[in-house]
């Protein structure tokens, strides 16, 4: 055990770290003793000193789950593509969660759920004054999570999240702050959750921030002072190009050092020909650039190019700019500051109808030229610099300029998409390179203008090949998710923006750009029209969720399914030790028997879970021609045999969904006849239903339980080939029948919906 300290002065807001963190050994009381008195014996002055003391147990080494070599079938009956499908990973392929921290922030009532609103009256919508409404501007959630109403910072919430999504293979979550605000105690919850995970030898997504679109310093500079200049879980920063990645238009950290912003005319850009501006610059500078004109068409191009004056003509930087904004400025940045001197800003390889907004008089210590030649006036123009926190900020992180727009691409290099219709654009980065692309699950997008999510017209779940298909069960199908994905293996990336995880809530509103109805909800209105992958209560379930593990296996590969050791005959006499030779290990997460005691949305609940008990590590399979064999290892000695729903082990012997009880035959556990013989159980109809078949014989020692199955009970015969079959392990899930139990309660191995396979 470990102890890290920390000091902190509380005058400012967050509180200022007074001395770096360090760790000694618990046991160090005179260290710990002499930096509690370096902390509260100096100067008394205005402001609070308090210490942090966190006790941090060593961390253990990575436990690999081999989570992509894990089996599932969905309820609609997709398999999960393995790696005879999709080939072995590609390391440099990587993938994005948009990750919401906002539930239980911005709360005015509720939770108001629109979907069971609308069951209760599906005239509600026609009725802003009915009782079932919160009030206008409130939060309403359009439906309900599988966890419940539940609030962002709830560890036991986040410990499932960091769970599923590195087991479908996310690299990285990125927050939405784009409406200005951190959510500084929530995203500092998740990565004390992600951090504790890790210790434990998990994995966890990393993390990055999509900023506000627009001005995106206050929220830069927040994120700068709260996590990255202290120093905080830097393990969890998801690095881009070596460098914390941040979504945000670095133009906005420069300062206006010189320029002309003046005009009255705009001077077109033909092919062939170029336009140009000499300018004077007084002191060192990182970006200039101008405002264009595209006469209100679209899809218009063009070449920015700096050259420095020495006096020859040096090039300095070039960079093409597509989709130009009509009276936008676009700007050429430079990585390092350029110096004081003349130079030169020239325009040129026009794409569809482009110009240079211009002022027909006043100097900039150079002039506006055609084709090199000087004419009267000036082009607009902006020479900018970085001030020291500036650099500081460009120096440390990687910055992608957002795109918010769904329709109109990148407008430069180095930007990324969060979320567009199809087919979405590639975003390349100063290399040329295909480095982005966005793949949504709905986009609250009317025709080719931006709309709200509860406008008859907008492109829903269902929405795909230009119109919503409204066959009876579409919407889990996962339509528009699925087009948007075959889009973007195509055109295969290095990274997949994926939108989204778990917003869940919207604000009511009366009008949006332009429209009004009686009731509007822009960004998510119910399920067809909404666009979270996190696993729901009732309508499409998990569905969503293995759909996107098997889109991110198909994009990022898998490992190859691990060898089975030779047949061998393993006694039930209680010595374990033959088991280390048993290949292979099938793992499961440490510590996710976690309880769970939190409120919810706005109190409207306390969440309580103390389900979690044997906390499954490692299972193994074993045979000879008789028997199979099963072992399993807990994290802590295994309980009783007498407790309910106890060390359950489930067989899919056959490989096939469509039989049993979601796609299991047999059980094992289900009923216990003495501490040292069980019952196999054949299902019955496909329900949770079961038949006793034959006995079981089992032995237990402290966290280690093996027992064995006669191959004869199973149907799996010596003589009938190769061994392959499906198996989980499951302890104290309640019999309900619903297999959305296995995220929920108790702990099962592997988790969710997932098998192991083993296969001779």
């Amino acid at each position: 055990m470990r102890l890290t300290l920390s000091a902190f002065d509380d005058g400012g807001n967050p509180p200022r770290r007074l001395f770096p963190r360090f760790e000694l050994p618990a046991r160090d009381l005179w260290a710990k003793a002499a930096f509690l008195a370096l902390v509260f014996l100096r100067p008394i002055g205005s402001n609070t000193v308090f210490a942090e003391a966190t006790a941090n147990p060593a961390p253990l080494p990575s436990w690999d789950t081999f989570a992509d070599t894990w089996v599932a079938t969905d309820a609609l009956g997709r398999l999960l593509p393995t790696f005879r499908e999709v080939g072995p990973p590609r390391t440099n392929r990587f993938v994005g969660m948009f990750y919401f921290l906002w539930l239980g922030a911005h709360v005015n009532g509720g939770p108001y759920d629109i979907t069971k609103i609308l069951a209760r009256d599906p005239d509600a919508m026609q009725k802003p004054d009915s009782p079932l409404w919160g009030p206008l501007g409130a939060m309403h959630h359009w439906g309900e999570s599988v966890f419940g109403y539940y609030a962002s910072d709830d560890p036991f919430v986040l410990r499932k999240h960091a769970q599923m999504l590195g087991d479908a293979g996310v690299d990285a979550i990125i927050f939405d702050v784009t409406n200005g605000f951190t959510y500084r105690e929530n995203y500092l919850a998740l990565l004390r959750v992600f951090a504790d995970v890790r210790r434990a030898g998990g994995r966890t997504p990393q993390i990055a921030f999509l900023c506000p679109f627009g001005d995106p310093r206050k929220v830069v500079q927040e994120l700068w002072r709260d996590l990255y200049e202290p120093g905080l879980f830097p393990e969890l920063w998801f690095r881009w190009e070596g460098k914390p990645l941040i979504l945000a238009d670095p133009a906005f950290l420069l300062e206006t050092a010189e320029g002309n912003e003046k005009q009255d005319t705009a001077a077109a850009l033909t092919p062939g020909h170029t336009l140009g501006q000499a300018f004077a610059a007084a002191q060192p500078f990182t970006a200039v650039g101008g405002r264009f004109a595209t006469w209100f068409t679209t899809n218009a191009a063009m070449t920015l190019t700096l050259y420095r004056l020495t006096p020859q003509r040096q090039l300095v930087a070039s960079r093409r700019f597509t989709n130009v904004l009509d009276n936008g400025w676009a700007l050429l940045r430079s990585e390092a500051a350029l110096p004081p001197g003349q130079y030169d800003l020239e325009m040129s390889t026009p794409q569809g109808t482009v110009g240079w907004w211009s002022r027909s008089a006043g100097s900039l210590g150079g002039g506006a030229a055609d084709d090199g030649e000087p004419v009267v006036g000036n082009r607009s123009l902006q020479v900018l610099r970085a001030g020291d926190r500036a650099t500081r900020l460009l120096s440390f992180f990687t910055f992608r300029k957002p795109q918010p727009d769904y329709f109109r691409g990148p407008t430069q290099p180095d930007m990324w998409s969060w979320l567009e219709v199809s087919p979405q654009h590639v975003f390349t980065n100063s290399r040329g390179e295909k480095e982005q692309m966005s793949v949504g699950v709905a986009q609250n997008a009317v025709g080719n203008r931006l709309g709200s999510m509860s406008e008859p017209d907008a492109r829903g779940r269902s929405f795909h090949d230009g119109a919503t298909d409204r066959s009876p069960g579409a919407e889990p199908r996962g339509l528009n998710f699925a087009e948007q994905w075959e889009r973007a293996l195509k055109e295969d990336p290095q990274f997949i923006f994926v939108t989204g995880w778990n917003e869940w809530i919207a604000s009511r509103f009366a009008e949006f750009n332009g429209v009004k109805m009686p009731v509007m909800f822009v960004d998510e209105f119910n399920q067809e029209h909404s666009r979270d992958l996190e696993p729901m209560r009732g309508g499409h379930g998990d569905d969503y969720y293995y759909q996107l593990v098997s889109y991110v296996r198909r994009f990022k590969g898998v490992r190859p399914p691990p060898a089975a050791s030779p047949p061998q005959t393993l006694r039930l006499d209680g010595n374990f030790a033959p088991w280390a030779d048993v290949a292979p290990e099938y793992r499961d997460d440490f510590g996710d028997t976690a309880h769970r005691d939190h409120p919810g949305y706005n109190d409207c609940a306390r969440y309580t879970n103390n389900s979690g008990r044997n906390d499954f590590v490692a299972l193994k399979v074993a045979r000879d021609a008789t028997n199979l064999y099963f072992y399993a290892r807990t994290a802590a000695p295994i309980t009783p045999h007498t407790d309910p729903h106890w060390m359950m082990l489930l067989l899919d012997a056959d490989r096939d969904h469509r039989t049993g009880w979601q796609g299991y035959d047999f059980i094992v556990n289900r009923t216990v006849r003495s501490d040292s013989v069980s019952v196999l159980e054949r299902n019955v109809g496909g329900a949770w239903k079961w038949a006793p078949v034959a006995e079981v014989n089992f032995v237990v020692r402290g966290n280690e339980l093996q027992l064995a199955i006669p191959r004869a009970a199973l149907g799996l015969d010596a003589a009938k080939g190769p061994l392959h079959f499906d198996f989980k392990w499951a302890d104290n899930v309640p019999e309900s029948g619903d297999i959305l139990d296995f995220i929920t309660q108790g702990d099962v191995a592997p988790n969710g919906r997932f098998n192991y396979r083993f296969e001779e």
